[in-house]
């Protein structure tokens, strides 16, 4: 199929649904790419690894390696213009390519189908977090006793099911809503209050806390913090947040109307993510720092750091609600792009109408959660690959966030690496996304450095 043909495609949805503008793709693109990996763990592993030189680290991976991945698999939806299993089909068909390139399809929809089931766990500890904090406010807790509040709640299996249900019930609310009216309006939404709530905590933390030592921390680069785990890690991190090969970038870039520049909406939701970064780093550094706790608290950051700062702290209540239900809302846009690849494939295979797909899906990936969030409880012995190397001493939460974050993600932004940069012979139309150089300049990024940072990233997870 030729660029121009595939322009005129349909997208696979009910009445060819589009995005109502490139402003609301960029807005629903980086909505999704913003979650957890944004607002929890990129403070955390910036604080565990030395701060300002991981930071430039992060940010310079993003820019010269993510970019050139998102433009790719973007291209790739927004020329196959199907779902993810027909997007590649017809790619495959296209170019004359092995039928077994079709795998990047298949994992595009594997890697948030289950990816949901266990991130919908950590979102709704993030809920339960913003309930905790309407009703209590974290008064006079300790390290202590943070930690036993943290360890009690997400151990309490019925509560935290009930959470988890209604979190991916309320996401399966807006995908079954459509494109322009579910996804988009709650992409705007979510953008909008975390611009305000972000340089907000900004400002509060500016006037409340004394912020230099924070600042320092983030933007002055102390290279001799760094090492070869650190740069993994960095590059992890940058993979991890900008959503490359979870399907969603192919998803959402077959909604594209014409005339859309794949290679300028790449850059800017990548800048959006690196941004964004920095303020939640700013937002949360000088809380944990006011309280005399540290910043290199690992994932614990905002599920025990936090709390015991907002307990102290003025106005720290009010804080802590709008904190928790940012990170909510935050998590919630990106199971909301988790999601629609799932929907946009079933739809497919079975002829069904959206309404009922979303919530159909949306069940089946909550009964598959439900081990992840009993290892946190009755499961937490248990280890269902423990014959396998490696994974020993893993539970059910951990088995699946290692295989899908450190394994199938690497392994899908890959291929689609090597696909888009070695088989597909028409990418993009350069007069619509790039110069003639700047093709060719991106098709030398996307042939050999990016490949070969995924090799060494992967073989580090599986030596490690």
């Amino acid at each position: 199929m030729s660029d121009a043909r595939s322009s005129r495609a349909e997208p696979p949805s009910e009445g060819g649904e589009v995005w109502s503008s490139k402003l609301g793709f960029i807005l629903a693109t980086a909505a999704a790419a913003i979650g957890l990996g944004t607002l929890w763990r990129f403070p955390y592993v910036a604080g565990a690894n030395g701060g300002g030189a991981f930071v430039l680290i992060y940010a310079a991976f993003v820019v010269c390696l993510c970019i050139p991945l998102m433009i790719a698999e973007m291209a790739m939806g927004k020329r196959g213009h199907g779902s993810v299993l027909a997007t590649m089909r017809r790619l495959v068909s296209d170019e004359a390519a092995s039928p077994l390139w079709r795998v990047i399809g298949w994992l595009s929809v594997a890697v948030p189908f289950f990816g949901l089931s266990y991130y919908s766990v950590v979102a709704g500890w993030c809920v339960d977090y913003a309930r905790e904090a309407v009703f209590t406010g974290f008064p006079g807790a300790d390290a202590d006793s943070s930690k036993a509040l943290f360890e009690t709640l997400i151990a309490g299996a019925l509560r935290q099911s009930l959470f988890q249900f209604g979190f991916i019930l309320l996401v399966a609310v807006v995908v079954a809503l459509g494109v322009q009216k579910g996804i988009e309006t709650i992409s705007k939404i979510k953008m909008a209050a975390l611009a305000i709530v972000l340089v907000g905590l900004v400002i509060y933390n500016a006037v409340t806390f004394d912020i230099s030592e924070s600042v320092a921390f983030l933007l002055r680069p102390n290279f001799e913090a760094v090492t070869g785990a650190s740069l993994l890690t960095a590059f992890g991190q940058a993979l991890f947040s900008t959503a490359i090969g979870a399907g969603v970038l192919m998803t959402y870039s077959a909604y594209l109307p014409r005339g859309v520049s794949i290679a300028q909406s790449s850059a800017i939701v990548s800048l959006s993510v690196i941004v964004v970064a920095m303020l939640a780093g700013l937002a949360i550094f000088p809380i944990a720092l006011s309280s005399g706790m540290g910043v290199a608290e690992g994932p614990n950051l905002i599920f025990v750091t936090l709390p015991v700062a907002f307990g102290q702290m003025p106005g720290g209540r009010l804080v802590g609600i709008v904190f928790f239900a940012l990170v909510s809302l935050g998590a919630f846009t990106t199971a909301v792009g988790m999601l629609e690849p799932v929907v946009a494939v079933l739809r497919e295979l079975t002829g069904w109408r959206r309404g009922p797909v979303a919530f159909g899906a949306a069940f089946a990936i909550w009964l598959i959660g439900l081990p992840s969030l009993l290892s946190f409880g009755p499961l937490a012995n248990f280890h269902p690959l423990a014959l396998v190397p490696g994974f020993e001493t893993k539970t059910f939460f951990d088995a699946l966030d290692f295989g899908i974050a450190e394994l199938l993600l690497p392994i899908n932004a890959l291929l689609i690496a090597i696909f888009a940069g070695w088989i597909m012979r028409t990418v993009m139309k350069s007069s619509e996304d790039f110069s003639a150089r700047g093709l060719a300049i991106w098709r030398r990024v996307i042939r050999f450095p990016v490949p070969v940072a995924i090799v060494v990233l992967l073989l580090s997870s599986l030596i490690g």
